[in-house]
């Protein structure tokens, strides 16, 4: 349980440093891994990376954060979606040699700013990131991702599919209905039931192929590639200009889902163990990825949203689901079997968790008491809601700076420069 003399949140049902019991454990871990993997394998899938490898990396990564940050952060690290564009330029021009770099490159961006972080100070947070930003850049981060929940839960290889969509709806009506009117551990595991659920319902209609599971050897090594050892390093210049930049645009996804947690969690992380550890455990994940042959890593909204709605914050609990998906990717028919889930029952399960998490962007404005009678806070809320929701995203050459980040960036400034009133209220 907790220590003594520490804040617990009393909302939570487990707290950060709560422990649950063994089995309760081992449930509420696959939880998470349930929730994230269909996301960490995509990545290496479209990039042409091994799955296993990009499994075993998240779970080390996770692993490696919990570490660095003592504890303190439930977060849990998945493959990134930001550098796919970029990956695969790479991969068909020099290959991964030069993949790797790139990788590498863009970690090291993150140490370079947890330095400068460490070295400065971060008590300008407070003043870039009040609650008029704060507030819908989180709504945009759960509502940014809603068109992904419904593209899983409608379409089968890019063709609306009736059967899909059923499956989804199927799938989420299991998961409000666990969610709502089961008791004791159950009711902290709504989550795992309803992709359980789903699955099943899925497996009735026939939309689960288990060919692949049949298939699959009980132990496989993933297909590592070790720099220095699998290939050899060669500066790539391509790979420093291409990849180190989109380092910037996870930063800003990587605060945005750290004022999720903190809000979820009645904690400040900014302070608390700070940006420069939570950036540096971050980049750090990232550059072992490189050097294994995973995809880069980062902080995932679909576990945020399973801690939301469980209210289950222990770290132990995100550190058992990284053990797990380290052991996973070395046991072919398990990893096989949670990759067959198919894409609509992840989409009706993500119709709640993105909608909870830009949920919680709106109790932020009203917990606040924001007056959106005031035009500066309607200015800010309309164009960070907008921009990001929307979809618009900035793009200069090689570089592009997601819908996300671009609405961040827009709130930070408009907070910055607009006058506390209108000339019209003076």
């Amino acid at each position: 349980m907790a220590e003594k003399n520490e804040f617990r949140n009393p909302d939570a049902i487990l707290d950060i440093k709560d422990r649950p019991k063994f089995l309760p454990w081992i449930g509420l871990s696959l939880q998470h891994l349930f929730t994230m993997f269909g996301a960490t394998v995509l990545v290496p899938i479209l990039v042409g990376l091994d799955p296993s490898i990009a499994l075993f990396s998240s779970g080390v990564g996770t692993l490696l954060y919990i570490l660095i940050t003592k504890g303190t952060v439930p977060a849990y690290l998945g493959s990134s979606f930001a550098f796919i564009t970029a990956i695969q330029s790479l991969m068909g021009s020099s290959g991964y040699p030069a993949v790797a770099q790139g990788i590498i490159y863009s970690g090291i961006v993150y140490l370079i700013v947890a330095f400068i972080i460490a070295k400065a100070g971060s008590d300008w947070i407070d003043e870039v990131l009040p609650p008029i930003v704060v507030g819908p850049v989180i709504m945009v981060i759960g509502l940014g991702l809603a068109q992904n929940a419904a593209e899983n839960a409608m379409f089968n290889e890019g063709n609306y599919d009736a059967k899909y969509f059923l499956v989804a709806l199927v799938t989420l009506a299991i998961t409000i209905f666990f969610n709502m009117f089961l008791k004791g551990f159950l009711s902290l595991i709504p989550i795992l039931l309803g992709i359980i659920g789903g699955y099943l319902f899925a497996l009735l209609v026939g939309i689960v192929d288990l060919e692949a599971v049949k298939a699959a050897p009980w132990f496989q090594v993933p297909d590592f590639q070790f720099m220095f050892v699998d290939y050899n390093f060669h500066f790539s210049l391509a790979a420093l200009i291409s990849m180190a930049p989109i380092a910037f645009v996870t930063m800003t996804e990587h605060m945005g889902h750290l004022m999720v947690l903190s809000k979820t969690t009645k904690r400040d992380f900014f302070k608390s163990p700070g940006l420069k550890k939570t950036l540096f455990a971050d980049g750090l994940s990232t550059i072992i990825a490189g050097f294994i042959g995973g995809p880069p890593t980062t902080s995932y909204g679909e576990n945020i949203g399973v801690l939301a709605i469980t209210k289950v914050h222990s770290v132990f609990v995100l550190g058992g689901a990284a053990l797990l998906a380290v052991l996973f990717s070395f046991v072919g028919k398990i990893s096989s079997l949670i990759y067959s889930i198919p894409t609509p029952v992840i989409g009706g399960i993500s119709f709640l968790l993105f909608g909870v998490i830009a949920s919680s962007g709106l109790r932020i404005l009203i917990d606040n008491q924001i007056d959106f009678d005031k035009k500066r806070n309607l200015m800010i809320t309309a164009a960070v809601l907008v921009i990001g929701i929307g979809g618009a995203y900035l793009k200069i050459g090689s570089f592009e700076l997601t819908s996300m980040a671009l609405a961040t960036v827009i709130g930070i400034i408009l907070n910055l420069v607009l006058p506390v009133k209108a000339r019209s209220e003076e």
